[in-house]
């Protein structure tokens, strides 16, 4: 895909088709149950050291933020805010369960608890002009809660993407777990929103109409719509416990008490 700024020629990438998008999904899969199943602060740490990838790239992120016309006062500020972003959401990692599970109190021999559970793999739409920023506040409460990933990159600044795969890439994070997609995002969200292997779809500044159509396509499969608009995600009040809970799910387990007589 030739990408061509305002007034000047930017460069090409990567134009990603439904054969692209069936990969990633696959590779989420498949490294879902090895994410979920690894110890909490082990997931906060490759967060952590995904920040450190991020920060030792900051001069090369913003200088491609520049280049998409951005100001060098905006670009280093949302460099900043991504990896504090992702420093926010490492702190999460071992500590979300703890505060959203719960022991019911039920009427019989029977302890029952309730435990927020990962809803599987996500597949994420970013259309902002905060191009970095969106896509790290897609990944980071996505990965802290045990999801997997597909992220279509925003269509308009997709050259973000590449320092940014680059980081999480030599931050020790397994394969598969975050898959970035560029591309031409007529071309691949329609089968984004219908395919039966993603568990929810999370739209970050999608139009109206984008939005109606994803929400209608992904009823077809039952599947959760998780929208957040470029507002949003620019507040600081994102930085939220409810943020990682948008993707997971409560599990509830009755255990008996056996010969316990209460």
């Amino acid at each position: 895909m030739v990408v061509i700024g305002q007034d000047d020629f930017r460069g090409t990438v990567a134009r990603a088709s439904r054969k692209d998008l069936k990969e990633a999904v696959v590779a989420a899969r498949q490294a879902h149950h090895g994410w979920t199943s690894r110890a909490p602060y082990n997931r906060a740490q490759i967060l952590y050291r995904i920040a450190e990838m991020l920060e030792g790239k900051f001069d090369e992120l913003v200088a491609e933020l520049i280049k998409g016309k951005r100001s060098r006062k905006d670009a280093e500020r949302e460099v900043e805010r991504s990896i504090d972003r992702l420093i926010y959401f490492c702190g999460w990692c071992d500590k979300y369960q703890a505060l959203a599970g719960t022991i019911n109190p039920v009427q019989s021999s029977h302890l029952c608890f309730s435990s927020p559970e990962p809803t599987g793999v996500v597949g994420a739409l970013c259309q902002s002009e905060t191009s970095l920023l969106s896509m790290v506040s897609a990944i980071a409460p996505v990965i802290a809660g045990g999801n997997t990933l597909v992220l279509l990159a925003p269509e308009q600044s997709p050259f973000v993407a590449h320092p940014l795969a680059e980081a999480l890439m030599t931050g020790d994070l397994p394969g598969g777990v975050v898959n970035i997609l560029t591309g031409v995002h007529q071309d691949i969200v329609p089968h984004l929103a219908k395919h039966m292997d993603v568990n929810t779809l999370l739209m970050i500044g999608a139009p109206p109409a984008v939005s109606t159509k994803v929400r209608e396509d992904a009823a077809s499969g039952v599947r959760r719509v998780v929208s957040w608009s470029n507002d949003d995600v620019e507040k600081d009040s994102f930085e939220h416990l409810s943020t990682i809970l948008a993707f997971q799910e409560i599990r509830t387990i009755w255990h008996p008490l056996g010969g316990l007589n209460l």
